[in-house]
């Protein structure tokens, strides 16, 4: 409590003390880094990075990791996964290559409140606030990725990041006709290749483009039965204007993975999840077959392809981004930077569905979880008596456009000010259409909607069916000015954003849970609401609308070239999402269930040392959650599970240090700690109370501490990463998880786990090859280390169990990489 104490109170004294915050460090939009770039001329102030690790003079807490550093990780490697390396951030892949996927988290904030944006673009999703770590830009694109731990950018396209922001950018076209490519083969199967070709200079104004490809396969780790396939496109045009550094960019991207998903058990000592490497390795699915039907018997559904490993986790992404700067006077330039995004996915799954009808009066529909055709022969055995297993995946596909526009005045040489304006739409339906299987128990379509089932009728049957809009308009304003011969620089800035939800609802709403009964037309609709005898919500549209002032206001003082202070404080914002409305707002015509929106007031105060060979840093820093919401998913049930935990203090530490003595080695040393407390017991119920004044949240890890060292000799490098996660809590009682009958499932806390990471790489220009012809071998948990990775917060009953992954196995692979 000391700690907590001495903290809260350095927060405090400098957040009554400064006026103002944020500085260069090159950030998400068009907007922003012309921003920053104007205040880098300005004030003369440079960024360094050592072995492509680099600390930005910023009153926020950032990092930023350069191609130099990205490069040296597993060729198509999740860029999530590679900022595993700077203070606060934890990442645990779900395999050793990265496009299965993996799970967030940065000073305590999952993903769902971690803004991430790729060329100024908004990536998390429309509805939940998730990120797909798996479907991010190639990494060989990526000139750099920059972390804001604690805060967002005051032109952030988001309403849902109370906490931290992750922005990385695409590399631009060289002015040189070249090529590159890279083949990769590894362990569990894994072939990819990564292509690109640059255009050069096209014509005497430097009109210059780009334009890749990559195709990405493996096995998937366990089970034996799935695949990962991943491929993808991109492309990017490059027109300067003038010579004062205006230009336009457009440029498009598109994924599609056809994967499997990756496993995950229940986190108990019952459930069958391995508990050691070799428990972890021989797990295997076997595989089956579907039965034919027999004709006049009422044939019941073959458990074939219910496995979770059976499941399809298909996912297309695409999205054209156009970045965009224009000088209108010497003292006034307007950036613009639209685009267009488009996403299909789904999470797989089945369903045991009755060919014949619910009942006398309703043929069919989706009702009480199992589907009713009202007479069709699903499995083609001359009846309809039958009950078969058919493929009902969760189908989301969302349409989003906008726009992020920034208008800068330079007041004077020293004082700058800008104005920006953000538009974001999108349309987001979420629906259940229903498929068949194979004879080998895999669905027969990554995606239903390309061939739904229809009832006897000619009617689609969907598990759910529901129409969301998000709509963000957004100001913001932002000043910044250096003083004292330079040495002080403060910026400020309002972010408001109003946000709406428009959400349509298209099924009856019948459990305080939020479950559903989707009915296939008008009639059978209105049969089933006449039947019901309990409050249920029927069909309908609700709107709600959020808004917020959110301040962003800090400084930087230079002490001496090398030494500086850094104090930031910003408030955040994450408005509920569809999910959370779905199941609470719609059961509940009075409003009283209504979601809240979670606020942050986040606090930074830090100190740096920047040289040629030598960069450290630390930060203490505090963050005041209000309706701190934690959620637990259940991938059997595809349900979520909120708990308003009230108000929650977080707080920690974060450092790192870089060191270079010469060119043939560098080191980089990083660490965090954390703690948080729930200032109050949780209402339970109507004088029930669950004792968590004090305790932790649970899932968030207490610590994590890690290091990079690199070292080169002729055409030969190596490097090794290690990194210590700390023990998290299963559930926010920090209680064992029992049973009904008070028999331990699972301790109170999951185990610490530290991992190691190789890379070596062997340049062979020795044989007559350029200097950009290498050979690299990546091996990432060296030393295999069994652990237990992803898992959600199990809320605030000791009953209540929670879902995990198992943190990959030793991954070995081997790149060439030719390029001219």
């Amino acid at each position: 409590m000391q700690k907590r104490s001495v903290l809260a109170a350095s927060a405090a004294s400098f957040a009554v003390a400064c006026v103002l915050g944020s500085a260069p460090a090159r950030a998400q939009s068009t907007g922003s880094l012309d921003f920053e770039k104007s205040e880098i001329v300005v004030t003369g102030r440079t960024q360094n990075d050592i072995a492509g690790i680099e600390i930005p003079n910023t009153p926020k807490a950032k990092q930023v990791l350069t191609k130099d550093v990205i490069g040296r990780e597993t060729p198509g490697q999740s860029i999530d996964e590679i900022i595993n390396l700077i203070p606060g951030v934890n990442f645990q892949s779900y395999d050793g290559y990265g496009s299965s996927g993996g799970s967030l988290m940065i000073r305590g904030f999952d993903d769902s409140r971690i803004s991430q944006t790729f060329d100024g673009i908004p990536l998390n999703d429309t509805g939940n606030y998730a990120l797909y770590t798996n479907q991010q830009l190639d990494p060989e694109l990526i000139e750099q990725v920059n972390v804001n731990l604690g805060t967002t950018d005051v032109d952030s396209p988001t309403a849902s990041a109370s906490g931290s922001t992750v922005n990385y950018r695409s590399i631009d076209p060289s002015h040189e006709f070249g090529a590159r490519m890279v083949g990769t083969v590894g362990d569990y199967g894994k072939m990819r290749v990564f292509g690109m070709v640059n255009t050069g200079d096209l014509n005497s104004s430097g009109t210059r483009a780009w334009f890749s490809a990559s195709k990405d396969t493996y096995d998937a780790l366990y089970g034996g039965i799935g695949q990962i396939d991943k491929t993808q496109f991109n492309a990017k045009l490059y027109q300067p204007l003038g010579s004062n550094g205006d230009f336009i960019a457009i440029s498009g991207h598109y994924n599609v993975n056809h994967n499997t998903m990756a496993s995950d058990w229940a986190l108990t000592n019952t459930s069958g999840i391995p508990t050691n490497a070799d428990e972890r390795d021989a797990y295997t699915v076997a595989r089956c077959t579907i039965p034919a039907g027999t004709e006049g018997v009422a044939d019941a559904a073959s458990s074939c392809g219910s496995a979770w490993e059976y499941r399809y986790n298909p996912s297309k992404t695409a999205n054209i981004r156009i970045n965009s700067r224009f000088t209108l006077s010497d003292k006034l330039t307007l950036t613009v930077d639209p685009y267009l995004q488009y996403t299909s996915a789904n999470g797989g799954g089945t369903v045991a569905a009755k060919e014949g009808s619910y009942s006398s009066t309703i043929a069919s529909g989706y009702i009480g979880g199992t589907p009713y055709f009202g007479g069709v022969d699903l499995n083609g055995d001359g009846d309809t008596l039958d009950t078969v297993r058919l493929s009902a995946p969760s189908q989301t596909e969302t349409y989003r456009i906008g726009v992020i526009a920034s208008l800068r005045y330079d007041l004077s040489d020293n004082q700058r000010v800008r104005v920006a304006y953000t538009y974001d739409r999108g349309r987001h339906h979420q629906t259940g259409e229903l498929g068949y299987l194979d004879s080998n128990g895999f669905a027969s379509n990554y995606f239903n909607t390309d061939d739904a089932l229809t009832d006897v009728n000619g009617n689609v049957l969907q598990k759910r069916d529901r129409l969301s809009y998000a709509i963000l308009h957004q100001v913001s304003g932002e000043y910044s000015g250096d003083f004292v011969n330079n040495s002080l620089h403060v910026v400020g800035g309002l972010r408001v954003p109003f946000f709406r939800r428009n959400l349509t609802q298209n099924c009856v709403t019948y459990s305080n849970s939020g479950s559903v009964n989707c009915l296939a037309d008008a009639d059978s609709l209105a049969a089933y609401e006449a039947s019901l005898t309990t409050t249920y919500a029927a069909p309908q549209n609700k709107v709600f609308d959020y808004s917020r002032v959110l301040p962003n206001v800090g400084f930087t003082y230079d002490f001496t070239p090398a030494l500086s202070m850094n104090a930031n404080y910003s408030k955040g914002l994450q408005v509920p999402g569809t999910d959370n409305l779905y199941t609470n707002a719609f059961y509940y015509s009075d409003g009283s269930a209504d979601p809240k929106p979670e606020t942050t007031d986040n606090f930074d105060l830090g100190l740096r040392y920047r040289s040629g060979m030598f960069q450290a840093s630390v930060a203490g820093w505090y963050t005041i959650f209000s309706n701190r919401l934690s959620s637990a998913y259940n991938p059997d049930t595809q349900t979520s599970t909120y708990t308003n935990l009230g108000t929650v203090d977080r707080y920690g530490i974060d450092g790192s240090v870089s060191f270079r003595p010469d060119k043939h080695v560098s080191a980089y040393l990083f660490g965090s700690y954390l703690w948080s407390s729930i200032r109050d017991d949780v209402q339970t119920g109507a004088s029930s109370y669950a004792e968590t004044a004090g305790k932790m949240e649970g899932g968030v890890p207490h610590y994590s501490f890690g290091g990079r060292v690199e070292g080169n000799a002729g055409p030969a490098s190596l490097g090794v990463e290690v990194k210590k996660t700390g023990s998290r809590y299963y559930n926010s009682l920090n209680a064992a998880v029992v049973d009904s009958s008070g028999n331990q499932l699972w301790a109170a806390k999951v185990p610490a786990y530290t991992v190691v990471n190789l890379d070596a790489r062997l340049n062979l220009g020795f044989l007559g090859l350029n200097d950009k012809t290498f050979v690299q071998v990546n091996v990432t948990n060296l030393f295999d280390k069994f652990y237990y990775g992803a898992f959600d917060d199990a809320g605030i009953t000791n009953t209540a169990t929670t879902y995990a992954y198992i943190g990959a196995p030793r991954t070995f692979s081997a790149s060439v990489n030719f390029q001219f």
